[in-house]
């Protein structure tokens, strides 16, 4: 006996006009179909039919952790400080944190991730190689102290969110866990009915040996990624990797160019009748408090994410005018890889070694030009830091890139020992000596996946949810008064009767027109008309996806509508 929802009972409050501060198609639309409401700023109540919609989702991703072996646990949001102390992420994650004292003054944080609190129970409960490997997860409201909420439920400072982690003894066993969830991951997504893509990613401050995120192509996706035309290559835009040739070409000595008032490359490019690509960026930046330089063609930006991701947990901020004060080695606007003193040097890989520049002199209103990266100035470290760009080469294949935007509603890490190195979470091996555990990250946004989706499947009429995860089968429209209310309710029961989830819309005092605008806008797949041929007994069965509409006697409707469930 599925459930019948009646719409005389639900607490439901549709809108005709978009709310004034919605921005996306998601925000807009569920709370215009009654899905949510907002709180405040980034902070969303889930209404009844929003509630349904978040289980389906939580059931589908239960399902499939179950089916791989996980155990679902459920930890405290509310979090000592002590244990973010241990693994050095209090401090990294910034702003980011919500932060709270008891009445005691002991310091407490709201999770925003778990990995610190699993591996400690881990370690209390889990001693010998014999109980390995393990697979735990919860499905649970975290917290961010996010800058700019925006989008809805997309990006809130409050989520659903399910986080699975993996214990193992050995390297083998981690890849193993990994490449379950990776299965189980695709398998979700497919059930939820979400077009997705699997792009390679960096780790960043959570560190690991590999990293996969999924994302739901959308333009209100807050991520880039690159996807290669020619081949499978699909990237994060800050994963993406470039391989540069070294210049074997003569170049002539370094010569001083006089170049007054050209501060920038687009004044210096002007000022020389050179292309800015022939020009080298340096860019200074200051890592944990030290002063970087960051070395870039001139015709590209550095990506200070992608930056910030490779040298992460470090943390990269712009330098200011403050810090040129005591330095004449850096001269704004003129600075060069050469002759820089006690300043590390980062470039892109394509200020390869033999390429020749024209770059600052480290005087003012002087630039120089034939120099030369390995004769006149060494690279510290190549990162890809650069912005990554539509035609960019793929770097599996060459062939040009193209740019999307999209939704992160998966990530999964390989981390390896970072948290168990952390906490000495040890077991008892196999030779009786203790064995350092290795682990797995896996997340998935539940709350954002419900953004995903009312993004991905919306039309013009409003919201248009998968069956697997639509509030009902069925929405039944009584779209007339005592005859078609009577026949509605009927064959709602009967439907429920038979297993078939049955929003029945019996307002009295609600125009047809209404009705049928509710109908479309709330999005359950299957909308059933008792119209104007009610007292022949025949009904209206209407595709929301399709549009496709047929007449059906009671009979048959029921018939249809249950093989279909």
């Amino acid at each position: 006996m599925a459930q019948v929802q009646r719409m005389s009972r639900l607490m439901i409050k549709t809108l005709r006009d978009d709310p004034a501060d919605a921005e996306t198609l998601n925000h807009k639309l569920l709370v215009r179909a009654g899905y949510v409401r907002r709180t405040a700023a980034g902070i969303w109540t889930w209404l009844p039919l929003g509630k349904k919609v978040l289980e389906n989702i939580t059931r589908v991703v239960r399902e499939e952790m179950d089916a791989i072996g996980g155990q679902e646990v459920l930890l405290p949001a509310l979090l000592p400080k002590e244990s973010y102390d241990a693994s050095g992420r209090y401090d990294e994650y910034g702003d980011l944190l919500f932060r709270l004292k008891d009445r005691k003054g002991a310091e407490y944080l709201l999770g925003p991730t778990h990995e610190e609190i699993f591996t400690q129970v881990v370690k209390d409960q889990i001693t010998s190689y014999k109980d390995l490997p393990v697979i735990l997860y919860q499905i649970q409201t975290k917290y961010r102290d996010e800058a700019r909420p925006r989008a809805g439920v997309l990006r809130g400072r409050e989520f659903q969110m399910k986080d699975s982690y993996s214990f193992d003894t050995t390297d083998e066993g981690l890849i193993e866990a990994y490449q379950l969830h990776r299965a189980a991951y695709i398998r979700i997504f497919e059930r939820l009915g979400l077009d997705h893509r699997i792009v390679s990613a960096v780790s960043g401050a959570m560190g690991g040996s590999a990293s996969e995120e999924f994302l739901a192509p959308a333009p209100a996706g807050e991520d880039t990624f690159v996807d290669c035309p020619a081949c499978d290559y699909a990237a994060n835009t800050e994963a993406v990797t470039f391989k540069a040739t070294p210049d074997g070409s003569a170049h002539g000595p370094v010569e001083e160019l006089d170049t007054p008032d050209t501060p920038t490359i687009e004044t210096l490019a002007a000022h020389l009748g050179v292309p800015a690509s022939a020009t080298l960026k340096n860019l200074l930046v200051k890592v944990d408090g030290e002063i970087v330089a960051v070395g870039v063609p001139g015709d590209r930006e550095v990506d200070l994410g992608k930056l910030g991701e490779h040298l992460a947990p470090a943390v990269v901020e712009l330098v200011t005018g403050e810090d040129f004060v005591g330095r004449p080695d850096l001269v704004r606007g003129y600075v060069g890889p050469q002759g820089l003193e006690k300043v590390r040097y980062i470039a892109d890989p394509r200020i390869a070694p033999g390429t020749a520049w024209v770059t600052g002199a480290n005087k003012p209103d002087t630039h120089a030009k034939n120099v030369v990266c390995g004769r006149d100035f060494e690279v510290d470290d190549y990162l890809d830091v650069v912005v990554v760009e539509a035609g960019d080469p793929c770097p599996k294949c060459g062939t040009g890139l193209k740019l999307d935007r999209a939704i992160e509603i998966g990530h999964i890490f390989q981390l390896g020992r970072k948290f168990a190195d952390a906490f000495q979470l040890d077991v008892l091996g196999q030779n009786g000596k203790p064995v350092r555990v290795t682990m797995g990250s896996y997340g998935i946004g539940v709350s954002r996946a419900v953004a995903a989706l009312a993004e991905q499947t919306a039309d013009e009429q409003g919201l248009c949810w998968p069956r697997e995860i639509a509030p009902a089968d069925v929405h039944l429209v009584a779209a007339g008064k005592a005859l078609q209310t009577e026949l509605a309710l009927e064959v709602a029961e009967k439907l429920g009767a038979a297993g078939v989830r049955v929003l029945v819309d019996d307002r009295a005092g609600v125009s047809p027109g209404v009705k049928f605008t509710d109908a479309e806008l709330i999005g359950v797949p299957k909308i059933l008309v008792a119209g104007r041929r009610s007292a022949e007994g025949v009904l209206e069965l209407k595709d929301r996806r399709t549009g496709e509409r047929e007449e059906l006697t009671v009979d048959e409707a029921i018939a249809r509508l249950t093989v279909q469930g």
